[in-house]
């Protein structure tokens, strides 16, 4: 397989929020996971240091929060002031007793003891609610002082506004099981008001507007052509949700995900500028991939309809451990963002902590990494800059859901500093993929490493009894010589080549 670097020919910038994750309070994503008061290694504020450091190495930017479903029955109110006082609710989503025990303030305190790079992405309940509750949250959350709502923030310790500047209007209204589902022209005029109304508190906030479930959805486009007719001028974004599972053993095109995630962004854009061409406008929506992952989800539905759950607190839900061959998969869905980043400019891994997630975590015990974990912190670490057009000249092979597919899956970033970081996934699961990449225009002398995630064994995984058994390993004899990039890639491999 081959292709051509030129720094003439450029996709665009990565925008930092392009590494961001969703904590939801599902399973035990929040209890246990990031909060554990109880915990050996548990802070001041009860949030475990070893999620922290974990957190901190995987590179994770924008958190969204929170939720998903379970925003949509979500009253802010229950989660903020003295944790004792707050109240215990039904979640329907997830069918489970929240507690509210960590809230608003909480979350916040998460963020900034991630870092400065970790920002908020608040998602508003605009199935039981609307845009009054919406313009208290904002006032809460963002207001300086002043104010009833401002004042009751300080009251209760935080005397800092939370510069919450991103907001999902609602969460996957177009799905039947949420509660508050919506028709488009329903759920595009709801998310135009809250919208208008929150511009008169803040013109400044970005706000995300509910696209399709997925690509799979009977309504997919028709849905986000309704809700832009009525939201585009309003909004910065539209939302894409997209999970992926090997159905029925059909592995070949379980290892091409990445085509229908491409192919759903691709149409998502082209539904957004015809919606624009229509209104004669000169804006380009941005899209905002707040949900995507491997998830076994066919498996969890056959599960909850066998054992439906009595309202505990915090169970484990969602706990997919993941083989090496997820972990190819899911750097190929990176692969797919970094190739759309001119459009792409907010993408949310779901979830953060143990739900479908990078990061485990056992209750009074230790954390340890996924075999997704890796790509991810790579990708977030070294795919910073401008993403260069990146065309292959591939081997295929046939799938049953996508026809044919390359075996070679890659993107390249290019650095302020001049370096290119080459991300590339070799899908045949039986043979090494040789790669040939010509640098033109480029002033690069020298591999600096090439990396690989593989195994003899593609469904090796991390897990409490070995958590170090897969991890990325060096690959010996990849060269750079006379303006020529070669290397082999070995079967069902996730591949990272840096250069200088």
């Amino acid at each position: 397989a081959r292709f051509t670097l030129d720094p003439a020919f450029t996709v665009g910038e990565v925008n930092p929020r392009l590494f961001g994750s969703f904590v939801e309070h599902l399973g035990r994503c929040v209890y246990t996971g990031v909060y554990e008061p109880d915990h050996p290694s548990a802070d001041e504020a009860g949030l475990r240091t070893d999620v922290l450091d974990l957190v901190r190495e995987l590179g994770v930017t924008a958190i969204r929060y929170p939720g998903g479903n379970f925003v949509s029955g979500y009253k802010w109110e229950d989660s903020v002031g003295p944790v004792e006082e707050r109240p215990r609710r039904l979640d329907l989503a997830w069918r489970s007793t929240e507690t509210n025990r960590f809230g608003l303030s909480e979350y916040i305190a998460f963020l900034r003891k991630i870092g400065p790079q970790a920002e908020p992405v608040m998602a508003l309940n605009l199935g039981t609610r609307g845009v009054a509750e919406a313009l208290e949250l904002q006032e809460y959350a963002n207001h300086p002082s002043g104010t009833a709502l401002s004042e009751q923030r300080i009251a209760h310790g935080d005397k800092d506004p939370f510069g919450i500047r991103v907001w999902c209007l609602g969460n996957e209204m177009d799905g039947p099981w949420q509660t508050g589902h919506k028709t488009a022209q329903e759920y595009g005029r709801l998310a135009a008001e809250t919208a208008r109304a929150m511009r008169q508190i803040d013109p400044t906030v970005e706000l995300v507007a509910c696209g399709s479930s997925s690509q799979s959805m009977p309504t997919f486009a028709e849905w986000e052509a309704t809700v832009l007719a009525e939201t585009y001028d309003l909004v910065d974004y539209v939302s894409l949700h997209a999970y992926y599972w090997p159905t029925d053993g059909d592995l070949d095109s379980f290892l091409a995900s990445a085509v229908d995630m491409e192919s759903f962004i691709e149409n998502v854009v082209a539904t957004c500028d015809h919606v624009g061409a229509k209104l004669k406008s000169k804006k380009k929506i941005s899209l905002s991939f707040d949900e995507w992952n491997v998830w076994y989800l066919s498996d969890w539905e056959e599960s909850a309809k066998a054992d439906p759950l009595d309202w505990p607190e915090a169970p484990r839900l969602l706990e997919d451990n993941y083989s090496v061959m997820d972990a190819v998969v899911f750097g190929s869905l990176l692969i797919a963002l970094l190739r759309h980043a001119d459009r792409v400019t907010v993408a949310c891994l779901a979830q953060l902590v143990n739900v479908i997630a990078p990061i485990m975590t056992e209750p009074g015990g230790p954390a340890w990494r996924q075999t997704t974990f890796f790509p991810f912190a790579q990708a977030s670490a070294y795919g910073r800059g401008q993403v260069l057009d990146v065309r292959v000249d591939s081997p295929t092979y046939e799938t049953r859901k996508y026809g044919e597919a390359d075996l070679l899956h890659a993107t390249a970033v290019r650095a302020e500093d001049g370096s290119v970081t080459v991300f590339a996934v070799n899908r045949s699961r039986t043979e090494p993929l040789p790669l040939e990449v010509a640098l033109n225009g480029l002033e690069l002398t020298s591999v600096v490493e090439h990396s690989a995630l593989a195994d003899a064994d593609p469904d090796a995984r991390n897990t409490l009894d070995d958590p170090e058994r897969v991890a990325p390993h060096t690959v010996d004899g990849t060269t750079l010589r006379d303006g020529t990039l070669n290397a082999v890639l070995e079967p069902l491999s996730w591949n990272v080549i840096r250069l200088r």
